[in-house]
């Protein structure tokens, strides 16, 4: 039961990381703008990250990511990250959270 708190503890902080790095062109974090497909954490507090970006000619794309990259892997309780961009599915709308399409005026 501990280990299942933590775990939960980690991926809150992982989130609330995610949560930090704002999407130049757009003022929403990454994360509410549902970039993150996949947050997985193994055993030994390895986390795989399965991320987009909202077009594949993002022209931030690299700093973006170096950013997840840095900030993740300072996250307290993280030993090591593994990110991996992908554009299957492309990013669309619908991925958004509801918080970031009411900060939108979607809804």
């Amino acid at each position: 039961m501990e280990k299942d708190n933590e775990f939960l503890q980690l991926e809150d902080a992982i989130i609330n990381t995610l949560k930090t790095i704002y999407d130049p062109e757009i003022p929403l974090n990454i994360y509410d703008l549902g970039l993150i497909y996949e947050i997985d954490v193994d055993d030994d507090n390895n986390v795989k990250v399965r991320m987009t970006l909202t077009t594949p000619n993002c022209p931030m794309a690299d700093s973006i990511i170096a950013e997840v990259q840095q900030k993740l892997e300072a996250t307290e309780g993280v030993k090591s990250v593994n990110l991996k961009l992908t554009f299957d599915p492309p990013w669309d709308e619908s991925n958004l959270t509801d918080e970031a399409k009411l900060e939108l005026g979607l809804l």
